[in-house]
């Protein structure tokens, strides 16, 4: 009898999880299984419906020898890596300063978040109207009234203000999602060695490095490989602000295989930029799960 109802359990267990399960296979697993089958066949207009030639690796070879490919890997890791820093270093200075309780704190919390839950579309286009190089944009209205720069600066028209707008925005974006999670980790950290370490003569700066970082460090492991994955995959954003441009100087390998597959039509090749970021974000992952066992160990 009690096996029986053990039995039953299990079997009411695995009736739950089907519908997810299912569902899963549907929108994930068997997309990636597709994705990654069309990357070894020539996928054209001409053989979409049939008749696709396997091709081995020759998507893949194709692909990394495009000058925009190229550039678009250079300008992933840019575009990640300078997001990342700006948004850590910004949302942790704020977590740090809403860690502690004073007037309007809950307000101006409160406010941060709300930036972080805007649609894409809607900031992306106003960054994009303030940004505007033709004497629209808000931004060189302020700079060319405090004499700052003579004349409007094209910042989404040239390659390196391209970026360096994209960049901002993207800073812009995150640094709500960093001061959320590191403000969550900092409440849990115990006031008791604080406390015990500013009896035995440590400074804020000491405490901080030798308290606050150590203990947070699981949480600023997550951060920063949560803020990695969105940013590297950010195709909303640069697709709506500068769709590439100019010259795909903010070209990144999620938009190129964009244009790839639905501006070239060349599905194959679409799918092995696909695949190649998919392999650099399956890089990050292991690695911050094994930097994050390592710390567990320990």
């Amino acid at each position: 009898m009690y096996n029986r109802y053990t039995k039953r359990e299990i079997m009411a267990g695995y009736c739950f999880i089907l519908p997810a399960a299912v569902f899963l296979a549907l929108i994930v697993i068997y997309p990636l299984i597709y994705n990654l089958s069309m990357s070894f066949h020539e996928v054209t207009l001409e053989t979409f419906r049939g008749g696709q030639p396997f091709i081995g690796l020759e998507n893949y070879k194709e692909v990394l020898a495009m000058p925009m490919v190229r550039k678009a890997i250079w300008n992933t890791i840019y575009f990640t890596v300078m997001s990342i820093i700006f948004q850590f270093v910004i949302g942790f200075a704020l977590a740090l300063l809403f860690s502690k309780a004073f007037r309007l704190s809950k307000i101006s919390r409160g406010l941060l978040m709300v930036c972080w839950l805007v649609p894409v579309i809607v900031f992306a286009s106003v960054w994009k109207w303030i940004f505007a190089g033709d004497g629209s944009g808000i931004l060189n209205y302020f700079l060319t009234q405090l004499h700052i720069v003579k004349a409007p600066v094209s910042w989404l028209t040239t390659e390196r203000g391209a970026m360096t707008a994209l960049i901002i925005t993207n800073i812009w974006r995150g640094v709500p999602f960093n001061m959320l999670l590191l403000a969550t980790g900092l409440t849990t950290l115990p006031e008791e060695l604080f406390e015990a370490a500013a009896i035995d003569g440590a400074n804020r700066i000491q405490r901080f490095r030798h308290i606050t970082l150590p203990l947070l460090k699981p949480t600023i492991l997550s951060v920063v490989t949560l803020g990695f994955i969105y940013t590297f995959k950010a195709f909303d954003l640069i697709y709506i602000m500068t769709n590439g441009g100019p010259l795909d100087s903010t070209q990144i390998l999620a938009t190129a295989s964009y244009k790839l597959t639905f501006s070239n039509f060349e599905f194959g090749q679409g799918a092995a930029v696909a695949n190649i970021m998919l392999i650099l974000l399956l890089v990050v992952a292991i690695f911050n799960l094994k930097l994050m066992e390592k710390d567990e160990v320990m």
